[in-house]
Parts: C-alpha cells; sequence; structure tokens
C-alpha cells in the first residue's frame, strides 16, 4: 500500500466527515470545506479516525490514493487550526497595505499594484511591511501568497523584494573595479 495513503487521519472531536456519492465534506469551528474523490476511491471514518481505501494496487489507484488521503488531511487540519502565511517586504519605499477587498502593494513600479483577496482568506499588514495571510483551504493560502511574492521575488543584489518570512536569499557580489 502506498505509505502515506495508509496512514489514518486522526479526527478530533469538533471535526465531522460525512460523504455522500463522492462528495466529502469536512466540517469544523473554523468552517467546512468540500472534496470531490477521485473515482475508485473510498473513505471509511471509524471511531476518531478517517481512513482512505482503494481497490487495487493499479499504478493510478496508488497515486490517487495518496494525494487524496493528503487532501483531506489538510482539509481536517484547515477546518480545526487554519493555515497562515508570512511574507515580509524589504526595500525603501516598498509597502503594503490592505484597501477593502484587495492589497495596495507599492513595490517601486510607476504604478500601484491591486491585488484582489479570494473569498475566505484574511490578509492583514502591519508595520507596512508585513503581510499574514490566513485562511483554512492550505492551496488557497499558499496560492495568494505565492502570488503576492510574484510581483517582485527577491533580487540577489541587494535582497530586495517579497520574501517569505525566514526565507534565505543567497546574495551574489556586484561588479567589481580593477
Amino acid at each position: 500500500m502506498s505509505r502515506i495513503g495508509k496512514k489514518p487521519i486522526a479526527l478530533t472531536d469538533k471535526v465531522k466527515v460525512s460523504e455522500s456519492n463522492g462528495l466529502v465534506t469536512v466540517e469544523g469551528p473554523k468552517g467546512n470545506l468540500k472534496f470531490n474523490l477521485p473515482t475508485d476511491i473510498t473513505i471509511s471514518v471509524e471511531e476518531s479516525e478517517l481512513v482512505v481505501n482503494r481497490p487495487s494496487d493499479h499504478r493510478r489507484h496508488k497515486a490517487l490514493h495518496g494525494t487524496a488521503r493528503s487532501i483531506l488531511s489538510n482539509m481536517v487540519v484547515g477546518v480545526s487550526e487554519g493555515y497562515v502565511k508570512e511574507l515580509e517586504i524589504q526595500g525603501v519605499g516598498f509597502r503594503a497595505k490592505v484597501a477593502g477587498k484587495s492589497i495596495d502593494l507599492s513595490l517601486g513600479k510607476s504604478h500601484p499594484i491591486l491585488h484582489p483577496i479570494p473569498e475566505g482568506l484574511t490578509v492583514t499588514v502591519t508595520e507596512n511591511t508585513k503581510i499574514k495571510v490566513e485562511g483554512i483551504d492550505k492551496q488557497e493560502v499558499g496560492q495568494f501568497a505565492a502570488e503576492v511574492r510574484g510581483y517582485y521575488p527577491p533580487e540577489p543584489y541587494k535582497g530586495k523584494g517579497v520574501r517569505y518570512v525566514g526565507e534565505y536569499v543567497r546574495r551574489k557580489a556586484g561588479k567589481s573595479v580593477k
């Protein structure tokens, strides 16, 4: 069996999982998420564990088994604890602020960048340079953070740009005069 797929997912008292016609609904204190199970993959709730099953050892079933288990595990964590990504902006004059349902980024370009905030995400900006993205869907949180970082990734010469908190940027030496 798949090493990841065969691990059961621990459920807390606050998290409820239900399945009907391949649509899995996970409900918890932070909200609820839905996921369409791949064909031939089934789930069963036993006591306080969620088990993902596959019908055979076919290569496709093995791949979908581990993938479905990981997605369901992320959903359980999301509705119970939530996900957070933190970004920081470095550079003189670079800043961000939340303006209604979008984030306004000033990243040294000739125009401000307005990036819409998707439903279900909470974005807060502190000190004009620290961005915190929170939500229950791991994929949405990571995608939004990656899109914001993509406007001005950290460059290796001066280190300016948008980076994840704790991200290491390898610096390069500039031109040397002989």
